[in-house]
């Protein structure tokens, strides 16, 4: 099928062009600025152009679709699990203009990371709405992990997870983070990590309990900022001397955010994610009465507000390179209440993955991050980073033909009413926001238009990724 957009203002990570795209099957077939005729002017006239279907893209913003590189899709946790399925996330995902997610697969102690990987792609192969790929999470370090590492990047999985949090569960000790460092080096891949200084955080935890501190804002005031710089200046200090590439995940703080650009500026591979939590929620939620609070706890945990300026300044100087949400959705009733009493049984997470892209353009409006800003770090830098790109993560010729079409005077308000992630609340209850999809194509697909989702089941195909882009 050939779809022809047309009027619109396609913007991409280097600018934006008054062009028309063609669509020619799953991929882009042609852009062309509409100064010089757009397509329509090519060689033999508009008749020479045969479309399918035309779409008047005229007053909208015509993106590359987005790339979510963390999520937590049906995951494992505290005895529950994340709300959403492959399916509802990815159909939430498509509504919010975000055609590709990464998720984690989670390798439970005493199993292997094939094994993992095997059921991950039971639980996503032939669910998706839009296409999928996986990160791998190493919880386990021993002999046969590390031997394994280098199949999963034969099987398209390069990116691991580590955490220096949450002992007991999935914390490694420094000499287990080196051990897969040295391995990931060797392979090319990425060591991402959870920098928190799990070993203090349970210590403070214990006291607070103890104290009778038992409501959600002390989930907080536990997991101080100054724990979150440490462990992402010991994490950037072993990936230094491993020789690997490191990616800090859902940073929080302007003390990580100081280690990173440190970094950074020393020529480390080093690179940083933020998530629309950190930059629009505080420690003010996690303190509201009555146990709402409980609906913001996720870890590392909202910040004071100071910290948000801190992180809006580090995406325009590109020290955080990447936007993704950590969707890891629990329900309010049943969920969040299992730590009624115990702010330490309350499963951490929030959902976001059908928002993120409205949130960071609302960064737009208010004059946070330009434009091409927007793109590149909620698409283009995504790809580049986790070896998706050029087929993702662009608009251009060749291109996977994943698109939004964007309304930018749209006005709408975020609801719990109306959203379509498989949980019973909104962290952004109420919140107006400028912009909003119009439509999502994922692959050349019209999976959702006005306010209808059309996709087929199963659309989403598995990425096998190439490694990442940035590594000098």
């Amino acid at each position: 099928m050939r779809i022809l957009i047309s009027g619109g203002t396609v913007v991409t990570a280097s600018g934006t062009l008054d062009a028309d795209v063609l669509v020619d099957g799953e991929k882009i077939a042609a852009v062309a600025g509409r100064e010089e005729g757009g397509v329509q002017g090519a060689p033999g006239g508009r008749s020479a152009v045969q479309a399918d279907q035309v779409i008047d893209a005229t007053g909208k913003y015509v993106l590359p679709g987005g790339i979510d590189a963390h999520t937590h899709m049906e995951m494992p946790f505290g005895g529950t699990s994340s709300a959403d399925t492959f399916e509802t996330g990815t159909r939430a995902a498509a509504w919010g203009g975000t055609t590709t997610i990464i998720d984690f697969a989670v390798q439970a102690k005493g199993s292997s990371l094939l094994a993992t990987l095997d059921k991950w792609h039971a639980k996503a192969d032939g669910n998706c709405a839009i296409d999928y790929g996986f990160h791998m999470i190493v919880s386990d370090v021993n002999d046969t992990t590390l031997k394994e590492m280098d199949a999963c990047v034969t099987a398209g999985v390069n990116s691991f997870k580590m955490f220096m949090a949450y002992p007991g569960v999935f914390y490694a000790t420094d000499g287990e983070i080196l051990l897969a460092m040295q391995q990931a080096a060797r392979a090319g891949a990425l060591v991402m990590m959870h920098a928190e200084n799990g070993i203090a955080i349970d210590q403070l935890v214990a006291q607070a309990l103890a104290a009778g501190r038992t409501s959600p804002v002390h989930h907080g005031l536990t997991r101080p900022p100054e724990l979150e710089g440490e462990a992402t200046n010991r994490a950037i200090t072993l990936a230094k001397v491993a020789g690997c590439p490191l990616y800090i995940v859902h940073l929080s703080a302007a003390h990580a955010l100081d280690a990173v650009t440190e970094a950074r500026d020393a020529g480390q591979n080093v690179f940083a994610e933020t998530c629309p939590q950190y930059l629009y929620l505080s420690l003010e939620d996690l303190a509201r009465p009555d146990f709402e609070g409980a609906k913001y706890v996720c870890s590392p945990p909202l910040r004071t507000r100071d910290h948000q300026a801190a992180l809006w300044r580090g995406l325009r100087t590109n020290d955080l390179s990447v936007v993704s949400t950590d969707h890891c959705p629990f329900c309010f009733k049943e969920q969040k209440e299992l730590g009624r009493g115990d702010f330490a049984k309350i499963p951490n997470g929030i959902p976001g993955v059908e928002h993120r892209m409205d949130l960071l353009h609302q960064g737009v409006v208010a004059g946070e991050i330009t434009l091409p800003r927007w793109v590149e770090i909620t698409a283009t830098t995504p790809a580049r980073m986790f070896g998706l790109y050029p087929g993702k993560g662009v608009i251009q010729a060749g291109a996977d033909a994943d698109i939004v079409i964007y309304d930018p005077a749209a006005q709408q308000s975020l609801s719990a009413a109306t959203h379509h992630m498989n949980v019973d609340y909104s962290a952004y209850e109420g919140m107006q926001i400028t912009g909003k999809v119009d439509m999502t194509l994922s692959r050349g697909r019209v999976v959702m238009e006005d306010g209808e989702f059309r996709g087929p089941p199963g659309h989403g195909r598995f990425l096998s990724r190439d490694l990442c882009q940035y590594l000098t």
